[in-house]
């Protein structure tokens, strides 16, 4: 019952914040205004161009994933690992976070894979994505410089004020208080009379994200990486040539938005709705995009990128609904 109650207020809170970020950006915006966009000025072949890219990033991502769990002795099959993303995604939009967990609860049940193996190679996977994330946003910033430097004095954010806000006495209280609850969560483990199991699942975990030493064909593994990516941008890119307003921007204007869009969905809102918003909508107007065109953008952009991962995620579920479990003999 407590759990319940639990994960009903996770979804409560994820649905309000997102709805909060949302209302203020939008309130007095003018949505019949939209419809004009939408029909009669938005260019539909270029939105449609980036749909194949949007496809193509999640099966990219199941197709990796295959090569990460081939070293703990995993075989699902393709379509299986496919689909499970497709499905993952679309149920991360009512419960931020949890896709990860669905899908490999997918292959679990229809392919008798591991969970806890399946779960170690995706923090496998998301380690790797957040590092080339990381290694992309230190080069963005690189180049782009002055452009985060406005975005964070129009948005009140200081980096240097933040970190000078801690005293020498700060960091050591907060380090001291960060080995105190590992120390005590430990402690709290040993105890539990379900540790074995807890073990088990660590363990589990720990072959999954050591697999990655043994991935066969790492060119390969490296080549679905930067597809992933790839299709990502592409697919928010080709966007922009949807909108006059944002068709000549280029090249950079799209890779800045795309990084700091990226950054803004670790806010735990369905999709990032509402940070990424912002955050996208913020960056446009520093690159001289009017404040109204800018929010078209996002609105209309970030919705129908949204409809095409439920399309997917539906499309997943049907397929599933007729697939036939294959139990794979260890």
């Amino acid at each position: 019952m407590k759990k319940t109650i639990g994960d009903i207020s996770k979804v409560a809170l994820s649905l309000i914040l997102g709805g909060a970020i949302l209302y203020w950006m939008y309130r007095g915006f003018d949505f019949h205004a939209v419809q004009d966009v939408l029909f009669h000025q938005m260019n539909w072949g270029w939105m449609l161009l980036s749909f194949p890219f949007g496809v193509l990033a999640q099966a990219f991502r199941g197709w990796r994933w295959r090569q990460t769990l081939e070293p703990v002795d995993e075989h699902p099959r393709m379509s299986t690992l496919v689909n499970s993303v497709f499905l993952s995604y679309a149920v991360s939009l009512v419960v931020p976070r949890v896709g990860e967990f669905a899908r490999c609860g997918v292959l679990h049940r229809y392919d008798g894979t591991s969970f806890p193996k399946a779960l170690g190679t995706v923090v496998t996977e998301r380690a790797i994505d957040s590092l080339l994330v990381l290694l992309i946003t230190a080069l963005t910033l690189i180049f782009q410089l002055r452009t985060f430097d406005t975005f964070f004095l129009k948005t009140g954010t200081s980096l240097d004020h933040l970190i000078h806000s801690f005293t020498s006495t700060g960091w050591m209280v907060t380090g001291i208080c960060l080995v105190a609850v590992i120390a005590l969560g430990g402690v709290i483990l040993k105890k539990l009379s379900i540790f074995n199991k807890v073990k088990e699942t660590v363990d589990g975990i720990k072959q999954g994200i050591m697999s990655l030493r043994k991935v066969r064909n790492q060119p390969r593994f490296i080549f679905f990486t930067l597809a992933i990516w790839g299709s990502y941008f592409l697919h928010y890119y080709l966007t922009f040539f949807c909108f006059e307003s944002t068709a000549g921007l280029g090249m950079s204007c799209a890779l800045v938005t795309f990084i700091v869009g990226s950054i803004a969905v670790i806010v735990p809102t369905p999709n990032g709705a509402g940070s990424w918003h912002f955050a996208v909508k913020t960056m446009l107007i520093l690159y001289g995009v009017q404040a109204v065109d800018a929010l078209n953008f996002v609105l209309i952009v970030h919705s129908i990128q949204t409809l095409l991962v439920v399309a997917l995620g539906i499309y997943a579920w049907l397929v599933l609904s007729f697939t036939k479990k294959h139990h794979v003999a260890k």
